[in-house]
């Protein structure tokens, strides 16, 4: 190669390995923007919550909380960039993860399916209680019909990570099945909740053990239905369409996976699969 070749490439540009390179050294920048983002997100919405009582959730009450915290108002409606349903999904998500918190250190093992069930619902109700007119008010945004698709998003990620917390492994049709009741149950026990003038809210605890129990005989009624000969007729003829549903990210069938036509196995009522139920409702809030 001579001299000439060689200034040649160097005026070319950086070669495609250089770019690489290049952009292997964004990543960890770009991941460290994205946090600092998520944490002054949190921040904001943890100081909205003095002003959402008021100004509802709103660019209102982001300004006021940027404001507050002496964030630039650009920066911050960066960060919630429809406005107040952003912030109101913002706040959802961290009643989820205050739930999770929660649940990681509590003695789930110990109690039956049904159980950790209730449990988890008034813990997720219990993460946001200090601030039951934010939720009123999340819960009127979301209900609105232009954000029908972000309520069932944020509902359907709160019953994941309630059944992800509890220990479901459900790789076929019961992953959506469960996830799709637990979605009705939660949203039912929070509009309730925010009706709930009882002392310590003792009937909203109820009424999430009422609404168990009645998903609880469904599953009894599915059992039953398994090990009735025309049930077990229908599991080996049409019914094996549903073999064909599977969880996100899960393969086929798993090995050793027991035959659907075949009596239910031992345990599997009320401490097994939740049943297939109605949609999540819309405008659960947080």
């Amino acid at each position: 190669m001579t001299v000439h070749d060689m200034q040649a490439g160097a005026e070319a540009g950086p070669s495609r390995a250089d770019e690489h390179a290049q952009g292997a050294g964004h990543a960890p920048a770009d991941a460290a923007a994205q946090t600092a983002d998520e944490a002054l997100r949190e921040r904001l919405v943890e100081a909205m919550l003095t002003h959402v009582p008021f100004d509802g959730w709103s660019r209102a009450a982001i300004d006021a909380a940027a404001a507050e915290l002496g964030v630039d108002p650009a920066q911050a409606r960066r960060l919630f960039p429809r406005g107040g349903v952003d912030a109101a999904l913002a706040f959802h998500r961290r009643g989820d993860r205050l739930m999770a918190e929660r649940l990681a250190h509590a003695p789930l093992g110990s109690m039956r399916v049904r159980d950790r069930i209730a449990f988890a619902i008034r813990a997720r109700i219990e993460a946001v209680a200090p601030h039951r007119e934010a939720v009123r008010r999340a819960a009127a945004l979301l209900a609105l019909p232009i954000h029908a698709p972000d309520a069932a998003r944020a509902l359907w990620g709160t019953a994941d990570a309630i059944w992800r917390a509890v220990g479901d492994d459900s790789q076929d049709v019961n992953w959506y099945t469960k996830r799709a009741t637990l979605a009705a149950v939660y949203s039912a026990a929070v509009l309730y909740w925010l009706a709930d003038e009882s002392p310590g809210w003792v009937e909203t605890w109820n009424f999430i053990d009422r609404r168990i129990e009645d998903v609880m005989r469904i599953e009894r009624a599915k059992a039953a239905f398994r090990a009735n000969p025309l049930g077990r007729a229908f599991l080996r003829g049409p019914g094996r369409l549903l073999e064909a549903v599977r969880a996100p990210g899960a393969g086929g069938p798993p090995h050793g996976a027991p035959d659907p036509s075949g009596p239910a196995p031992a345990g599997a009522d009320a401490a097994g699969s939740a049943p297939a139920g109605p949609g999540p409702r819309r405008g659960s809030g947080g």
